[in-house]
């Protein structure tokens, strides 16, 4: 580091050196001093608007342009997730959530939803009280479901961008939670009236993390990639109609 420095300083030194000796050698050739302090001084003034040009403008527009690409690349990541586990899990959740109905017609997505409406139901979402009540059988089904896929949430982690997305990682971290809760719990076991309300809250954690993600994630699809954003509504848990099949 100290090394780079020093290259920096002798560089930056040599430079100035050069462009000192080439004025000097103008005025020296052309004996002509005051024209040469004149377009010095006219180059130095324009320097605050190279500044303000490459730095305040085009740097801007670089990392904005860089942010939308690693965006783009973590919604990637995203649809994987959903793909795999995420419209899974929700659907399971979905299935135990008693007040399911109070949010359905909210979440029915389709092909003119607008940047205003996914907001409507980001809010609505938030507002959302879920009721989530669950027999042995959807235990079963979730323990089993997070027990296999925990190798591919595993290596979510692994992906640095990823973990910047501060929602997903939220989620990440609840749906992780919720499979170490159940895995500490056996099969077919009696659990407690207070550990069942404990796993009935790190479920309605994860749940409501999970729609409000995957209502960011549709958004982006329909903004970015229609073809992918017709398989989601056609998968859309919230419908009870949905089939991936067109009819």
């Amino acid at each position: 580091m100290i090394k780079h420095i020093k290259l920096q300083i002798v560089l930056g030194l040599s430079l100035l050196l050069s462009s000192v000796l080439l004025y000097l050698a103008q005025v020296e050739i052309f004996h002509d001093s005051r024209n040469t302090f004149f377009y010095l001084f006219q180059d130095l003034a324009f320097i605050p608007i190279q500044v303000l040009i490459v730095t305040l403008i085009l740097n801007q527009l670089l990392i904005a342009r860089e942010k939308i690409a690693k965006l783009h690349k973590i919604y990637m990541i995203i649809g994987v997730f959903f793909s795999e586990i995420g419209t899974e899990l929700m659907k399971s959740l979905v299935g135990d959530d008693r007040h399911s109905d109070q949010i359905r017609n909210d979440l029915m997505i389709n092909g003119d939803w607008t940047v205003s409406e996914f907001s409507r139901a980001s809010k609505r979402i938030k507002t959302h009280d879920a009721k989530i009540l669950w027999d042995q059988e959807d235990l079963t089904r979730l323990q089993n479901l997070l027990a296999q896929k925990r190798g591919f949430l595993t290596g979510l982690l692994q992906t640095p961008n990823l973990l910047e997305h501060e929602t997903f990682t939220d989620l990440l971290l609840a749906v992780f939670h919720l499979a170490d809760e159940l895995s500490y719990r056996p099969q077919e076991c009696h659990l407690s009236e207070n550990d069942c309300q404990h796993l009935s809250g790190d479920m309605k954690r994860a749940y409501l993390l999970l729609i409000s993600e995957w209502l960011a994630y549709l958004k982006h699809l329909k903004e970015n990639y229609p073809y992918l954003f017709s398989l989601s509504v056609r998968t859309n848990p919230f419908d009870p109609n949905a089939s991936p099949v067109f009819k």
